[in-house]
């Protein structure tokens, strides 16, 4: 099986390419030419032509080359679709705010979770993808936009914390000076509650953001929307993410998708603000977005308005996210896997 060489550091470059007869400072080169968006080895003209070869026949460049954007008309968000190198497709996000580009990036071609209000898991579950294609992402975003990006969300397609070892690469490597050096502190990584990932997150210490898929205040609702929650239920979630607090000192982000008559009114309100009562956080309440086969419908205005006015009056922080690229099916879980060729 050929290696991932997008996917390494420099050390471990530097000991594959001393340990099969390389000189130890062609990694910093071949580091260089893949930071500079080199597309294949025989662009890199300053390794020797057996170096070039070996790299063919025993590594890969990853990619996530862009197939099909959409741009939306009311906000100007943007929603790439990526070609893998296998032929597989992931979908990713462009946002703009005040304090530049934000880009939301998939970790999955698929994701196996089952959230009923969530396209990408209707559509199945193929791969995890490496850390060289998450980054992939954020760079062809990038080349698109003629812009560095500034933050970025592991809030597409999968379950983050489904595929934890590469994620953790990725966060490594796209912090560092040998690729895109986007500061922790810049990158937010979701989950929906998987309880032994999130222990063993906060003991790594990251200065990432971590944002908990919550959506319901009590076992019996979330389990009806969210199929993890019978793996993990809301008091293990609780106590992982107050372990995360403990451990890093970094407010915690809880997302909370606001659905019609299922848990938007005031009792639901309250339990959740008893849920989560002195702890550092913030929650994201999210009007539930359009999915095919869901049903589920939006909380009106006043609704939210009124259940972030009982979570404000209780002394817990609390926001309705603004919705972005609505019109392109591009917000918070309208991705999906499954295309047409149409579609491409």
């Amino acid at each position: 099986m050929k290696l991932d060489i997008k996917s390494m550091n420099l050390d471990e470059l530097t000991a594959y390419l001393t340990e099969n007869g390389f000189e130890k400072f062609r990694a910093k080169q071949v580091l260089s030419w893949i930071k500079q968006d080199a597309s294949g080895f025989d662009e890199m003209t300053n390794i020797p032509a057996r170096l070039r070869d070996f790299l063919s026949e025993n590594t890969y460049f990853a990619k996530a080359e862009i197939v099909r954007t959409q741009r939306s008309k009311l906000d100007g968000t943007v929603k790439f679709l990526f070609q893998l190198y296998d032929g597989e497709y992931v979908e990713g996000v462009l946002m703009r705010y005040h304090h530049g580009l934000s880009v939301c990036i998939s970790t999955q071609v698929g994701c196996k979770m089952g959230c009923t209000f969530c396209a990408t898991g209707k559509s199945g579950f193929s791969r995890s993808l490496t850390a060289s294609e998450m980054i992939a992402q954020i760079r062809s975003a990038e080349l698109d936009a003629g812009e560095r990006i500034s933050n970025v969300v592991l809030m597409g397609m999968g379950e983050p914390f489904d595929n934890y070892d590469n994620v953790i690469r990725f966060l490594r490597l796209v912090s560092s000076e040998d690729s895109l050096h986007i500061g922790m502190r810049h990158i937010t990584v979701s989950t929906c509650g998987i309880v032994p990932r999130m222990m063993d997150f906060a003991d790594l210490q990251l200065q990432c953001g971590l944002s908990v898929s919550l959506h319901a205040p009590d076992d019996a609702s979330r389990s009806r929307t969210m199929p993890v929650n019978r793996r993990y239920p809301i008091s293990e979630v609780i106590d992982a993410s107050k372990y995360y607090i403990k451990k890093t000192n970094r407010r915690i982000s809880f997302e909370y998708a606001l659905i019609s008559g299922e848990n938007d009114s005031d009792e639901y309100a309250q339990s959740l603000a008893a849920l989560l009562s002195g702890m550092l956080c913030h929650v994201n309440l999210i009007p539930v977005n359009n999915v095919t086969g869901a049903g589920y419908r939006k909380s009106t205005i006043k609704r939210q308005n009124a259940f972030v006015n009982i979570l404000s009056a209780a002394g817990v922080n609390a926001t309705v996210r603004r919705t972005l690229g609505s019109d392109i099916d591009a917000s918070c879980g309208q991705l999906k896997r499954n295309f047409t060729k149409g579609d491409v």
